[in-house]
């Protein structure tokens, strides 16, 4: 046995679909395992695992997941995450809690930046400072500022869930695995319920770290080019400080049910709207961890699911029992799970779903499934597999949790990573005459009796019981609270604030590792672009590897679409792909983009040009394929762009319904975005365009369009007729190619080709306005919690900050915003922005159970960046912090897009290295001087809340005239 810094290797494997060295390590001592994944990824990757299954619903896992970021042995501040963050280049840092584990990943492209992320990491994890003090900052807290002040329950985590349990959707997940597990640690719920979160307490909260978060219940990961014996040596000097124990983290398994079982709960609505409920169809699988078999689930659920033409989505989307499908096989439990339901039903016809869906399965199950949606599945599956896009998640955390879908559970952490023989197997079955996919869904469902169906009903009155049930609770406790205990926890409660008011001592936080300004590059990234023309259109051309994949973006001018039809843009962009063509209905098209290429997909971009200050909005029609696939591509692309069918009117209904569905769902989830944006279109063109593409505007566009379609199509297919008019033209359109130059030179002929088929038509770009909306607006959602937005254009009054002000606004988001909301104010988050090309300056905060106090926050700015003194150590911080937000990583197809989207909005190197000058060359008198805008957003600055109504209605009576109320769900 080689022992090598205390690990004995395990396995030694190469894999050559990703062209990596695996090696499977075990910590001898401890016990702990270690995969190490070698490669010439320079974005590296470090993760440590362990298995957390929560035994009740207090958030114990979630909470622990926040408080061991909150200072540590050798690391003793309060936040060393945020600390650490201002200081570095890290391309990926959090921590992530799941049902039965808690992860925490890192990556960064710079080795130093590495290391230092990696050791504050495992110095968080193994020897965390959790004191009753944390716990009550990130977990929950009774909160009395003064003897004459209402009691309440304060807590990030607290908050956080009450936003997460105003979300129906979230809910709806939730109680579906809870149905199907009630016997095990599965039935609760790991990210806490706020009912049962105050039930946590600070001794059990110590001794699930004591018990969990050691090296024997840890699986660690290293990805990357990073030299490997430095991966084993650092782990060594942590591990070895432990004793191997047995942790007891063992999952049991739910014993199987004999019937199903069936569930009603209700959600917070705003009234009792039949139409509103939904309904989940749930089954547990088992533990079967095979490849192949896991292989030919995944093309299972994909199949029957995975878009429009999927045949099980279609055959509940065309029922008009609901509004959209959900669902979707899960792996990442010890015992896998398969579910299907629908938003937007008439909670009586709950029953009637269920039966559709067993119907429809049957019948696949008997007949058989379509072979060309077969073929379109493989294709789809091998080239993402292939692809191996990540997009801004670094590709070594996907491989991570891709292996932890066995590790975890004791089972082979490589296997998963391999997919080239079990696909290959699933594909041989299949040609062989198995019916491999008929008779999983007869096993795995149908002859299933371990199902559920969890209905969700809107119930006016949901929120106000819960908002009972948490005063009930403050006030059973006020009950216990004579006058000296009441004058004890003002003086708790004054001793939080005072300690998470007070600065960390220098010397704490000199320890905080960190890179220097000489650690940077101080010239910007260049993407390589040349640009030319083909028959009238400006063609981008970018010399990328892309690994023989060939990325295609067509930027078509939407300043040619009328104003008052841009709502419209949005399902154009859906229609192009799920309508059909002249030659093949939806269905058949969606195969054959499946099967002939790597995707097809359109949706909206709106900017303000830098340099002319004018709106810029395009249509991105964006695919992918192989070299040898691109012949396809362009046809398709030319099917597509000249001849969708829009006069389908019912399909037409489906899209709008299921886009309103959406919408409506992601109004808690993005209210920030949300309300930044309903403010943002009160001051430039291009932001009032996304806000009525996209917005809350956009919503109520699509309730319109509803009662348009059904009783006045014509009219409605008219407006799509125009707008497809106005898209599709040559005339304007930007081509955007990434791909190297050996494959350019092959695509050229057939690029051409197809952009001489487009029409050309001249026109006039219109001109854009910006929202009449005046005053305050009180966006009323049925929430828990808040999302509080104040904005000023900063040019209106003269105010124009250079590249500095990237650095001003990090340190606010950091030092000031989430230090004074969250922290203090115990909402989840918050954050800042500032667009140099619009003036813009807006502050939103994130799950916020304050309002007025949020609002006090954003005024009270001017005043901090005016008083507090900076030392350089934090402005250089600060700087480098930037830097690392404006290298993002990148792969090849988001390089290419970024060059065309800075193209199409003036954005030349020559001012991002001015830019980048600038930041580098910030001093503390440039945060002195942002007080200037921040004192604007004080003094002239608007605001945007989304809120429930009694929230709303408090601050109206305590500002008189504050907030606008506007019911919008």
């Amino acid at each position: 046995m080689t022992n090598l810094y205390g690990f004995e290797l395990l396995r030694d494997e190469f894999i050559p679909e990703l062209n990596t060295r695996a090696r499977l390590y075990r910590h001898i001592k401890t016990g702990a395992e270690l995969l190490s994944l070698e490669n010439d990824d320079e974005n590296k990757c470090f993760g440590i695992t362990f298995r957390t299954p929560p035994r009740d619903s207090t958030g114990i896992a979630h909470i622990l997941e926040h408080s061991v970021l909150c200072g540590s042995r050798k690391y003793p501040v309060k936040d060393p995450f945020f600390t650490l963050v201002k200081g570095s280049v890290h391309t990926f840092l959090n921590a992530m809690t799941y049902p039965d584990k808690t992860t925490y990943p890192v990556a960064s492209t710079n080795l130093k930046d590495f290391y230092n992320l990696v050791d504050v990491y495992l110095d968080a994890v193994f020897f965390p400072r959790i004191t009753p003090e944390v716990l009550k900052q990130e977990g929950w807290h009774f909160e009395l500022p003064a003897p004459d002040a209402p009691l309440t329950i304060k807590g990030v985590v607290y908050n956080e869930m009450k936003g997460a349990y105003s979300s129906p959707d979230g809910m709806l997940y939730r109680y579906s695995q809870q149905s199907l597990f009630p016997d095990t640690t599965y039935g609760h719920s790991s990210g806490g319920d706020p009912l049962a979160i105050p039930d946590l307490t600070y001794e059990a909260f110590k001794r699930f770290h004591e018990t969990l978060y050691h090296p024997s219940n840890a699986r660690i990961f290293f990805y990357g080019d990073d030299p490997v014996e430095e991966r084993l040596r650092k782990l060594d000097e942590y591990l070895s400080q432990f004793e191997r124990i047995d942790p007891p983290s063992q999952i049991e398994k739910q014993p199987r049910f004999s019937e199903p079982r069936v569930l009603e709960y209700t959600f917070s609505a705003a009234d009792e709207s039949q139409q509103k409920g939904m309904v989940m169809l749930n089954w547990l699988l088992d533990d079967n961890r095979d490849p192949t078999e896991l292989m030919a689930r995944e093309l299972l659920g994909y199949i029957l699911l995975g878009n429009a033409a999927a045949p099980l989505r279609k055959a509940l989307i065309d029922s008009g029992l609901g509004e959209e499908v959900i669902g979707g096989y899960e792996s990442d439990l010890l015992q896998q799970t398969f579910s299907v339901g629908m938003k937007g039903i008439d909670p009586a016809n709950a029953g009637q779903v269920e039966e559709l869906i067993l119907r429809t399965l049957a019948e696949l199950a008997e007949q058989g499934i379509d072979t060309e949606t077969i073929a379109a599945a493989f294709n789809t599956f091998e080239f993402s597999l292939r692809e191996n896009n990540t997009g801004s998640f670094p590709r070594g955390l996907v491989l991570m949790l891709r292996a932890l879908s066995t590790w975890l559970y004791d089972d082979d952490p490589i296997a998963p990573l391999r997919f080239e023989a079990p696909l290959a197997a699933v594909q041989t079955a299949v040609k062989n005459g198995d019916h491999l996919f008929e008779r999983m869904i007869r096993e795995l469902l149908l002859n299933n009796p371990h199902r559920t169906r969890v209905t969700l009903r809107p119930d006016p009155e949901h929120a106000a019981r819960l908002a009972a049930a948490e005063q009930a609770r403050i006030d059973a406790f006020a009950t216990t609270l004579d006058e000296a205990k009441r004058a004890a926890l003002v003086a708790e409660t004054q001793a939080l604030v005072e300690w998470q008011q007070t600065p960390d001592p220098p010397e704490a936080l000199a320890t905080i590792p960190t890179l220097r300004l000489s650690d940077l590059d101080r010239t910007i990234k260049r993407i390589p672009t040349d640009i030319d023309e083909r028959g009238g259109v400006t063609l981008l051309r970018h010399n990328l590897f892309t690994n023989g994949i060939v990325y295609l973006d067509l930027a078509f001018d939407l300043r040619a679409v009328p104003p008052h039809l841009l709502p419209y843009v949005p399902l154009f962009a859906r229609a192009l792909t799920e309508m059909g063509t002249a030659t093949s209905d939806f269905v058949r098209l969606l195969q054959r983009i499946g099967r002939e290429t790597g995707g097809i997909g359109a949706a909206p971009m709106t900017a303000t040009d830098l340099v002319s200050g004018q709106p810029v909005g395009r249509l991105m029609v964006r695919g992918k394929s192989t070299l040898g696939q691109a012949g396809e591509l362009f046809r398709l692309l030319g099917e597509i762009l000249l001849t969708v069918n829009l006069d389908n009117c019912e399909r037409f209904k489906q899209i709008v319904l299921r886009s309103r569905a959406n919408r409506e769902s992601s109004l808690i989830p993005a209210g920030n975005a949300y309300a930044r944006q309903r403010l943002a279109a009160r001051f430039a063109p291009a932001e009032w365009a996304e806000e009525q593409m996209n917005g809350v505007s956009a919503i109520f566009f699509l309730r319109e369009l509803e009662q348009r379609v059904q009783h006045d199509w014509p009219s409605v297919l008219a407006d799509l007729e125009a707008v497809r008019a106005a898209l599709i033209n040559r005339h304007g359109l930007v081509a955007n190619l990434t791909l190297d130059a050996s494959g350019q030179e092959t695509i050229m002929p057939m690029l051409t080709a197809f952009l001489a088929e487009l029409p050309d038509v001249p026109y006039t770009p219109v001109q854009w306005s910006v929202s009449s909306v005046d005053g305050g607006e009180g966006l009323i959602i049925p929430a828990q919690v808040n999302y509080v937005a104040k904005g000023v254009n900063l040019h209106a009054y003269g105010i124009r900050p250079g590249g500095s002000a990237m650095v001003v606004l990090r340190h606010l988001r950091i030092d000031y915003l989430l230090d004074r909301i969250r922290i203090q104010g115990g909402a989840y988050g918050a954050g800042g922005s500032y667009d140099r090309s619009t003036g813009l300056f807006i502050t939103t905060s994130y799950r916020d159970p304050n309002l007025l106090r949020t609002l006090d926050v954003y005024d009270e700015m001017a005043t901090f960046l005016r008083e507090t003194a900076l030392d350089p150590a934090t402005v250089e911080r600060a700087i480098i912090g930037t830097i690392g937000d404006m290298d993002a990583y990148q792969l090849p197809d988001a390089k290419g897009y970024t060059a065309l989207v800075r193209y199409l909005t003036s954005v030349s190197d020559e001012y991002r290295q001015q830019i980048r000058d600038e930041v580098l060359a910030t001093t503390p008198a440039d945060f002195v001087a942002f007080a200037e805008a921040a004192a604007a957003l004080r003094d002239y600055g608007h605001v945007a809340v989304l809120g429930s109504a009694e929230a709303i209605e408090a601050a109206n009576r305590e500002r008189p005239g504050l907030l606008n109320p506007v019911k919008v769900l």
